[in-house]
């Protein structure tokens, strides 16, 4: 038996367990199947993991009684796109999924935003579960609804809410991740705690390194930390109205610089981080927060292996009117202002629209020239 425990996303008719724990994948079967209408469920993977565990999900579902199809995309950022996605429904169609079937989102932050999009409209929308395999999708993507793919105007800008019946994180599967991988999924945890959780940033300056290093314990304490911080978020602001907007601490200036880079060379978490140092570096210049706060931030995400610059990165020149034009595309722009998450100090962040175009263009020359 998995050990593992249990988070509730409190959103009505909607609402949804997160289960945290090992094992999980081994007993998915027995988690799903009461959540089912159908005996024949339909999972989507890349191919990546398809290699790694499918075999081992199939294993868990039929032993429920589960009939499964897979559906194995190419790995990687650039999946998320309108063919892929067209792909994937029309093979979904021809496969006969009904209106009472089970999607199966198993994989990282793509597979579940991809897949839980596909699951939005097929047949006007289908019931989804989300079974996340990186730390990224884990502590963020797989829990509150969101889902979406990417434009060539920027990241996310076509998407729903559409939230999944039941969240698994088996955090056992987290061993089999590439460092790289697992540190950009960090980088989200981290977020939680410079947003609105100080104690819990000061936890993970504390076990951060042994996190990423392997230790069990400190991997499950973050997830279910980072969950239950989400979960709160959801419940509260399930569409982005509000608090929920604090999430996106970093963001603003991660979108741009995937966008600008070409979706791929950054993982989202890497951009994230960087992003986050931006925010706090303008919050300083806006004279919000004390430059000790980030110095802090920054020792951190450097510590455990993060970037927090764009000097040198990939030997890219960068244009800071390049980066802040793919910001005024970004789907939290209101009214032509483009939207930004700063800071009063770890732990406090807020939202505002009324930062100078100026000040930013400044600061990514500063950041650039660093």
């Amino acid at each position: 038996m998995s050990s593992h425990e249990r988070l509730g996303v409190a959103l009505g008719a909607r609402s949804y367990d997160v289960l945290v724990g090992d094992g999980l994948i081994a007993e998915a079967g027995r988690h799903i199947a009461p959540l089912v209408t159908r005996e024949r469920v339909f999972v989507v993977t890349d191919a990546n993991l398809a290699e790694l565990h499918l075999a081992r999900l199939e294993h868990a579902l039929k032993e429920a009684g589960l009939d499964c199809e897979a559906v194995v995309l190419p790995a990687g950022e650039r999946t998320k796109d309108f063919h892929h996605l067209e792909s994937l429904v029309e093979r979904l169609l021809e496969m006969k999924i009904e209106r009472g079937s089970t999607l199966i989102a198993f994989g990282g932050g793509v597979i579940g935003d991809i897949a839980g999009f596909a699951a939005s409209v097929l047949l006007r929308g289908i019931d989804f579960v989300q079974v996340p395999t990186t730390l990224l999708a884990q502590v963020d993507s797989s829990v509150g609804g969101k889902t979406g793919i990417n434009s060539r105007h920027g990241k996310n800008l076509i998407g729903s809410f559409h939230q999944p019946r039941l969240v698994l994180a088996d955090t056992d599967v987290l061993s089999t991740l590439p460092r790289r991988e697992l540190l950009a999924g960090y980088a989200e945890v981290v977020k939680y705690g410079l947003a609105s959780e100080p104690e819990f940033f000061a936890w993970l300056e504390g076990h951060g390194t042994s996190l990423i290093e392997g230790d069990p314990d400190a991997r499950r304490q973050a997830v279910l930390r980072s969950c239950a911080a989400k979960a709160k978020v959801v419940a509260a602001d399930e569409r982005e109205a509000g608090p929920r907007a604090l999430l996106n601490l970093g963001h603003t200036f991660g979108h741009a610089i995937e966008a600008e880079a070409g979706y791929g060379e950054f993982l989202h978490g890497e951009a994230v981080a960087i992003g986050m140092v931006m925010a706090f570096e303008l919050s300083a210049r806006l004279d919000l927060c004390a430059a000790e706060d980030v110095a802090r931030v920054r020792r951190h995400l450097a510590a455990v292996g993060l970037p927090t610059g764009l000097d040198g990165a990939s030997g890219r020149v960068w244009d800071p009117r390049r980066l802040f034009e793919h910001m005024t595309r970004d789907k939290k722009v209101v009214a032509g202002r483009v939207v930004f998450v700063l800071v009063r100090g770890i732990g406090e962040a807020f939202v505002s629209d009324a930062v100078d175009p100026a000040e930013v263009e400044a600061l990514l020359t500063n950041s650039i020239a660093a």
